[in-house]
């Protein structure tokens, strides 16, 4: 039986670190969004590209957050 536990904790931290790097790449997602955002200069097409960008990354985000709960919620039932 310990094999099993051994295998859920190495599970854990190879998908706690997948989270953390998926949301780090989303919130300099979010950052760069807001970034060309700010200097389109009125231009509407990347007005539109950094706003599709800025709801896709929060959708991402709130995707991976979920995954997290979802995944600790199983592992701590094992």
């Amino acid at each position: 039986m310990p094999a099993v536990k051994d295998a859920n904790s190495v599970l854990n931290n190879v998908l706690n670190t997948v989270y953390t790097w998926a949301g780090i790449i989303c919130v300099l997602i979010i950052v760069i969004a807001g970034i060309l955002y700010t200097t389109s200069a009125a231009d509407a097409a990347q007005v539109k590209r950094a706003k599709n960008a800025i709801i896709y990354s929060v959708v991402g985000l709130i995707v991976v957050i979920m995954a997290f709960a979802i995944t600790q919620f199983v592992l701590g039932r094992i």
